[in-house]
């Protein structure tokens, strides 16, 4: 049975950073593409950063410059380093196989709060 578990999310200041971190297991990792996504209250989830398993990485535009996704294989995780915050990047952030929103792999997501 795939798990997909975040932890890492909290309380930050507009301008700081967060480490975000998903651990995933009951699946080959290392093959797959891995996605960071978020929802905002109201609205739906959408995707900010997907890694291959090559390791290519796209960005949503909003996140372009800020936003680092990464992974570590030996560790079946893949990472999300947030830097220079904003109010508006507050969520609920999630990882996931890219492609498999609908096969019930969904973890429990991570609240990630941004003060201004």
């Amino acid at each position: 049975q795939v798990q997909l578990v975040e932890p890492g999310g909290g309380l930050v200041q507009a301008g700081g950073s967060l480490r975000l971190s998903c651990a995933a297991s009951g699946m080959l990792f290392r093959i797959r593409a891995m996605g960071w996504y978020r929802q905002a209250p109201g609205k739906q989830r959408e995707c900010v950063a997907a890694i291959s398993s090559a390791g290519s990485t796209n960005y949503s535009d909003s996140m372009k410059g800020r936003f680092t996704i990464s992974r570590d294989n030996a560790k079946n995780t893949v990472y999300l380093q947030m830097n220079s915050l904003k109010h508006e990047n507050t969520a609920v952030y999630y990882c996931n196989v890219v492609g498999w929103a609908d096969r019930g792999t969904w973890g429990q997501g991570t609240q990630v709060t941004v003060a201004t």
